[in-house]
């Protein structure tokens, strides 16, 4: 086992660089200093001189990968890949493209975020399996129909209307909920509320039909009618059987997205306006803040692998026979 983790552990370095190489080539290749200057002063008219003052002050002045002007290392290090690239290997995002420190921004807003997220998946998993499990408890039934059709129409409607909806009906016209905002401690709970079951509702549908499917494959196995024909009832095999026998790739959709519940959610934090990272990640594109987007994408990249790893891992679990891959 120990083994298989540190082969897992080495995959993550090369794919790592990679995301590192590809992040510097489109902020810094594709999409050059001069053009990050000229988007973010606003005018295609802008002198050089304003230019180059923009660039200095942000450290985009330098040359890109090697710098002909120092010796030794210098030249490598007094370069733009040196200074905004090779820190993100150890997570040190430096400051904004307005001088904030990023890394102070994100600790102060990942607390919203996962305020959010975290109920949102608790109860969003176990809404979708107990659904699912009821579809398959009732098979072939007008219940099952039904279940089937709610799923199909629930998945049809976009995830604005939800939110939309949500903040009329239960924001404004039943005044249950404050339709945005947000407030530390306790007073979260009033802000985060409407959220959590707007993002529930919103993923019933595409959530239950993929978990029924899962069990449905599952309950066409040899072992489950066996057994029935030991005499087990249908929710001693559903629940003793079929759902745990389901859990490797129940486990890969829940923890491959552990660590992206860091990130928040672009929509939902914006709808809401909710001072998470998906909101921080919003309010940088909108101002041209070229060094928060950077890091948000190397970021983001970064949790999903190590969401993968913890898949991985996670596998070793509840299926032994990984073990000796």
């Amino acid at each position: 086992m120990i083994n298989y983790i540190l082969r897992r552990l080495l995959y993550v370095l090369p794919v790592l660089l990679g995301v590192n190489i590809l992040t510097f080539v489109l902020f810094f290749v594709v999409n050059s200093p001069d053009d990050m200057a000229r988007m973010q002063l606003g005018d295609k008219h802008v002198s050089q001189a304003a230019v180059n003052n923009w660039k200095q002050q942000r450290g985009y002045d330098l040359p890109l990968i090697w710098n002909q002007q120092q010796n030794g290392m210098l030249a490598i290090q007094k370069t733009i890949f040196f200074e905004k690239s090779v820190g993100l290997f150890f997570l040190d995002l430096g400051l904004s493209d307005n001088g904030r420190d990023i890394v102070a921004d994100i600790s102060q807003r990942m607390w919203p975020s996962l305020a959010i997220a975290i109920p949102s998946l608790i109860f969003g998993v176990l809404a979708n399996i107990t659904f699912a499990l009821l579809l398959i408890f009732y098979r072939g039934s007008y219940l099952e129909f039904g279940g089937l059709f709610v799923c199909i129409t629930l998945m049809s409607i976009s995830g604005l209307f939800y939110i939309i909806a949500g903040q009329f009906l239960i924001g404004k016209l039943l005044a249950l909920t404050p339709i945005s905002g947000y407030a530390p401690g306790l007073e979260a709970f009033k802000f985060i509320i409407l959220p959590v079951v707007i993002g529930v509702i919103s993923g019933l549908g595409s959530g239950a039909r993929w978990y029924r499917t899962l069990f449905l494959e599952e309950a066409a196995k040899d072992y489950v009618r066996t057994a029935k024909a030991k005499g087990l009832s249908e929710l001693q095999v559903l629940f003793k059987h079929v759902l745990k026998n389901a859990m490797v790739p129940i486990l890969t959709g829940i923890v491959v997205i552990l660590p992206l519940l860091f990130m928040g959610s672009l929509i939902t934090e914006s709808f809401f306006g909710i001072p998470g990272l998906g909101s921080y990640t919003i309010d940088a594109i909108s101002s041209q803040d070229f060094a928060i987007v950077r890091s948000m994408v190397f970021l983001g990249s970064f949790l999903y692998i190590i969401g993968l790893l913890l898949t991985d891992i996670s596998y070793t679990l509840v299926d032994p026979r990984v073990r000796l891959n």
